[in-house]
């Protein structure tokens, strides 16, 4: 009878760590990380002294509860295609390891959750534009553009680079010019860090009948658009330099990680393999956090 029990213990107990992994892998844990550490920028760079703690930790937690909420709706509106590509086919609304049902009602929950923290301890702005930038991903962007045009990365990636407006919201109050420079090279880096992805599964893109633009222009188109969006974010990486927002640690580092980028859209468009694609996508992602610590460390040797 004790075995039994010990049995049925055991069970219960990796049912439920394993619903809480289910659960927790809808939230897209490393893209939250990455935003909130745009957004962790966003507020060091709005401020000439240390942050406050209380905005400091509930602008994070509600930017990052409603960050998690768009990614869970996310699971939900696109389990028919996620269950047709290789790297989405496991994820857990798919296998039915959560229902829908249940997905969108957790969503719900970080929804309020978010929207509460940042309406009573940070500032109504931010809880107003952190949940806009929900709606942008969850609806406007998975529900809409992503199935209707292959510019729905390029459209649709401005809700993907508002965070460090977010942080900078939460310290100020206020929209400021320099917070806008900031969604822009996030803006701009965005379709040349998915369209390499999208080169790498767009055979999968063309099963699951998404527009994605290495399905609807080809491969060679999208090689060099990546390309010529790098460049273009080269020149809008310069621009906070330029302007005087930032010292020459943020200048070389930028130069540094901007010609790494360009290396790989290069190769990527005339001398590429199978695992270029897939390259300059992993490379993107160390760019875009490495360019965002460097701003953080530019900003507290400066200050």
């Amino acid at each position: 009878m004790s075995k039994v029990m010990t049995v049925a213990q055991r069970n219960i107990t990796f049912n439920f760590y394993g619903t809480c992994k289910d659960y927790y892998e809808m939230t897209k844990p490393k893209v939250v990380l990455l935003l909130l550490l745009t957004a962790l920028v966003g507020m060091c760079l709005a401020s000439e002294s240390w942050i406050e703690w209380q905005v400091f930790t509930a602008g994070l937690l509600g930017i990052g509860f409603l960050s998690s909420a768009a990614a869970v709706v996310n699971h939900v509106v696109d389990r028919k295609i996620d269950s047709q590509m290789a790297r989405t086919f496991n994820r857990p609304v798919v296998k039915g390891k959560v229902t829908p049902q249940k997905a969108l009602i957790f969503a719900a929950l970080l929804t309020i959750v978010g929207y509460v923290i940042l309406e009573l301890w940070v500032n109504r702005l931010t809880a107003v534009l952190t949940l806009a930038g929900l709606l942008g991903y969850a609806v406007v962007y998975t529900m809409y553009l992503k199935r209707a045009t292959p510019q729905n990365i390029v459209i649709g990636g401005l809700a993907g680079a508002i965070p460090p407006l977010l942080g900078w919201t939460a310290v100020t109050g206020e929209v400021h010019a320099n917070a806008l420079l900031l969604v822009l090279i996030v803006f701009t880096w965005t379709p040349p860090h998915f369209w390499a992805l999208a080169i790498h599964r767009e055979k999968d893109y063309a099963r699951a009948q998404v527009p994605m633009l290495p399905v609807t222009h080809g491969i060679e188109f999208t090689k060099t658009s990546i390309l010529l969006y790098t460049v273009l974010l080269s020149v809008v990486c310069l621009l906070p330099y330029l302007i005087g927002m930032t010292g020459i640690i943020y200048l070389i580092g930028s130069i540094v990680l901007n010609a790494g980028f360009l290396y790989y859209a290069w190769k990527l468009k005339f001398d590429a393999n199978d695992q270029t694609a897939m390259d300059t996508f992993r490379f993107s992602i160390i760019h875009l956090m490495v360019l965002f610590v460097v701003l953080l460390v530019d900003h507290y040797v400066q200050f």
